[in-house]
């Protein structure tokens, strides 16, 4: 009937990330038009949470020391080797998708939520490496709506408790399986990996990722990972209008990011 998400996801998603920040690194460093290929992206691995194979890391490009804040605007900005990406307001989305069979209905359907709550930056190197410390997305859970109001409420007082947790976190650390070579246009897929939180619950979770270079300074992303009630600790919803509830849930996260 309903459920969490991040993102998001970002939520978020979620999390253009590494295709971004590949595209505004190759942008950066030379002056061709927009989205060309770069010229050097080292091969990423097709194995999950693998790293690139030759990772070098300017002393200079380590992240700044600052005092660490829930909020990704309190992150400083990226510099040297780095690429600073944040989330564009009214431009992305975060949701949920739960398969129910409700008593008056014949046929089982979606139960889908969303919210355009969304904060989130991450930063990248140009080998394609992402500084995890420094990037985090966050979803506004209280935010979440769906098609029915009644959902909503038990979604929030009951599997959620957004009174006490309102947030959803998923802190990227790494990708798998970026071509070596990324085409001058159309979508490139990839693995997300990282750490997803909700209702103090951390979880590793992957992201299927699919994104689309808008220019050098702006793509968008589509992201989706799914999950068990259990996994993160929640109860799978019983009320009599509701049949039945499938134990799994889909978070799906539609993402612009824009170089700063």
């Amino acid at each position: 009937m309903f459920q969490s998400l991040v993102r998001v996801n970002v939520f978020f998603a979620l999390v253009i990330v590494i295709l971004a920040t590949a595209c505004s690194s190759a942008g950066a460093s030379s002056n061709p038009t927009p989205v060309a290929a770069p010229t050097s992206v080292p091969a990423s691995p097709t194995t999950v949470v693998a790293a690139p194979t030759a990772t070098q890391v300017p002393a200079t490009s380590a992240p700044p020391a600052s005092a660490s804040s829930s909020s990704a605007a309190a992150i400083p900005p990226a510099s040297g080797n780095t690429v600073r990406l944040v989330v564009v307001p009214g431009k992305s989305q975060a949701g949920y998708r739960v398969r129910e069979q409700l008593a008056n209905m014949n046929l089982p359907s979606d139960a889908v939520g969303t919210t355009n709550a969304i904060t989130g930056t991450i930063i990248g190197k140009a080998d394609g490496t992402i500084v995890s410390p420094e990037s985090k997305f966050v979803v506004d859970l209280s935010t979440l709506k769906s098609d029915s109001g009644q959902r909503d409420n038990y979604l929030r007082r009951s599997t959620l408790e957004t009174n006490q947790y309102p947030t959803a976190t998923f802190v990227p650390k790494s990708t798998s399986g970026l071509p070596a070579t990324l085409p001058p246009s159309g979508p490139v897929a990839f693995k997300l990996n990282g750490d997803l939180t909700i209702r103090n619950v951390t979880k590793p979770v992957t992201w299927e990722v699919t994104c689309q270079p808008q220019s050098t300074t702006e793509g968008t992303c589509n992201a989706t990972t799914t999950f068990t009630f259990g996994e993160f600790g929640l109860t799978i919803p019983r009320v009599f209008s509701v049949l039945s509830i499938a134990d799994s849930i889909k978070l799906e996260i539609s993402v612009a990011l824009q170089r700063s």
